[in-house]
């Protein structure tokens, strides 16, 4: 296990219809030179989300109006940041998975960043799962 105790800084923001999320955070943390950033919260809704399911393979586009129910992920480390979200239909079914693209904002997006002032996050190749994986670092 790998762990590094850090002074935390948050950057609450909030997005408007048709941005995109993912996008709005990544660019939020490439323009504040943020090297440790995560989400610490997330509400709102969105109109569109593009989700990889658990099977690392079926990617799911959904489209209508969906209340984000929990957003969390890295941000820092990678081109596009780790995050993993779940919504629910207007039925309230509740459907999740890994963020691939197309997050895109219905009414609002209020979003809390977080970052550990004393860290740095990086992605590198794991031999045990085949994937980029978070690696952590003092800064």
């Amino acid at each position: 296990m790998q762990a590094i105790g850090s002074p935390l800084i948050c950057y609450p923001i909030r997005l408007r219809p048709k941005q995109d999320i993912q996008q709005a955070m990544v660019d939020f943390v490439k323009m504040n030179g943020l090297k440790a950033a995560f989400v610490v919260t997330c509400c709102g809704s969105v109109t569109k989300a593009k989700l990889r399911m658990a099977d690392s393979t079926t990617i799911k586009e959904l489209t209508g109006h969906f209340e984000i129910v929990s957003l969390v992920g890295t941000l820092s480390g990678g081109e596009n940041g780790h995050l993993h979200i779940s919504l629910s239909d207007p039925e309230g079914h509740v459907i999740g998975g890994h963020v691939v693209g197309d997050l895109i904002v219905y009414t609002t997006a209020e979003v809390v960043i977080g970052e550990c002032t004393g860290a740095k996050f990086k992605r590198e190749d794991d031999l045990e799962t085949g994937y980029d994986e978070l690696a952590i670092y003092r800064k």
